[in-house]
């Protein structure tokens, strides 16, 4: 844990990378806590403001995999500083909107752009360069700055869209992302260990290991796949269909939750809350899912998420009281990231790590813009039929579907004959 006397450098990264994810995580989610005021401010329909966070989810998919990039060839620091900018921009600018395009352009699109460079996806390569034999603890307790964020911001933006107005909330996290990521890109955030003569913590234990594998008799070893020859596989196309379903329940819920809470007549400090506990269950659900994983594997444990969330989506249909409202948040919750940890160990148990970044990376923007089509969807369906039946019911149809679809998938390791 410490060098010499000591705290290993690896540790302030971690701290950081958490910081930058408890704000970005907070910013993403407050759309669902505008939802109600936007409409109530400019008359539009929903629809109109889903599709919004569509391109925003669209914009935020496609940019992910341009600034890992980027983020390889030049490091972490000027990643983070200038994504920072187009984050914070597009949150204060959105602040200042006055017609729809203005909406799509400096939330759908600057937002998204700069959300690429500041997110899971970046976060987690980054404190993986500073942990070896610790580098699932190590990005685990970073990632929980994503269910952190949304936690603990949710409730102060409904505080502050009550008492402010929607507009300040937006100037808040715009200028707060702004100053805390700009100050520890600069000042403590380093992309490599080697920069300050140091190793990844546990580097010698797992050398020492290699070489003791190295002296035992070598084994036939299989070919790793690549993305082309993974999609040639039927496992490969069960998961990107159940990783599809599940971005659309993802980011349908987390959009039109407060809404759906506030047609049935509570508060909208009720929705808030409830957004707010969905984010930290989603925080129980990642320390589950990867112990969990080590003993049954991985695709049970996410067909099981899958089977859980088509029972919650047809019981909130019947019954719409208080506690079946808070049930529905804590255990949908509990639901939305197990799959963030087991996709990459599943996807490299398949086919190998040689090319987990490209395989992995498609799977995942399929996840995202499938969230954003869906929660875009969910607003249409409700402006055409006047409530949100319809998208719960198709919502569990397809968490049906995405269940059985996992279980077809052969966990085991794909070979490609030559």
């Amino acid at each position: 844990m410490k060098t010499g006397n000591k705290l290993f450098y690896g540790w302030y990264v971690l701290a950081s990378s958490f910081t930058i994810l408890f704000f970005t995580s907070g910013a993403r989610y407050s759309i669902g806590v505008m939802f109600k005021p936007m409409l109530s401010e400019f008359g539009w329909n929903r629809a109109s403001i889903s599709l919004a966070f569509f391109i925003h989810m669209a914009v935020f998919a496609i940019s992910v995999s341009v600034i890992g990039k980027l983020y390889d060839r030049y490091g972490p620091k000027w990643v983070i500083i200038i994504s920072t900018i187009f984050l914070s921009c597009g949150f204060i600018l959105t602040a200042t909107i006055n017609s729809l395009w203005q909406l799509f352009l400096f939330y759908g699109f600057l937002a998204a752009v700069g959300l690429g460079g500041t997110s899971v996806p970046m976060v987690a390569a980054l404190t993986s360069k500073w942990f070896d034999k610790w580098r699932g603890l190590a990005v685990s307790l970073a990632l929980s700055g994503n269910s952190l964020g949304q936690f603990a911001l949710v409730p102060v933006f409904t505080f502050f869209t009550i008492h402010y107005g929607w507009r300040y909330s937006y100037l808040f996290i715009g200028f707060i992302m702004l100053a805390v990521n700009i100050v520890l890109a600069l000042f403590v955030i380093k992309g490599d260990p080697h920069q300050l003569g140091l190793k990844p913590l546990g580097a010698e234990e797992t050398k020492k290991e290699e070489k003791d594998k190295e002296k035992k008799p070598s084994i036939e070893r299989t070919r790793d796949l690549t993305l082309p020859q993974a999609m040639g596989t039927k496992s490969f196309w069960f998961f990107t269909i159940a990783m599809f379903i599940c971005g659309s329940g993802d980011f349908f819920i987390t959009t039109h939750l407060i809404a759906f809470v506030t047609d049935l007549g509570f508060s909208s400090v009720t929705g808030g809350n409830m957004l707010a506990w969905y984010g930290f269950m989603s925080l129980l659900g990642i320390l589950v899912a990867g112990p969990l994983s080590d003993v049954i594997g991985n695709k049970i444990p996410i067909a099981a998420t899958f089977f859980i969330r088509a029972i919650l989506l047809l019981l909130i249909l019947k019954y719409k009281n208080i506690t079946m409202l808070y049930i529905f948040a804590f255990t949908f919750g509990f639901t939305h990231l197990m799959s963030a940890p087991l996709t990459p160990t599943l996807l490299g148990k398949l086919y190998g790590f040689s090319n987990i970044g490209a395989i992995s990376g498609f799977v995942n923007t399929i996840h995202h813009t499938a969230g954003g089509f869906w929660a875009y969807m969910g607003g249409v369906i409700f402006d055409k039929t006047g409530s949100y039946t319809s998208a719960f019911i198709i919502s569990a149809i397809m968490a049906i579907i995405a269940f059985i679809s996992t279980i077809l998938i052969r966990e085991k390791r794909h070979e490609i004959k030559i």
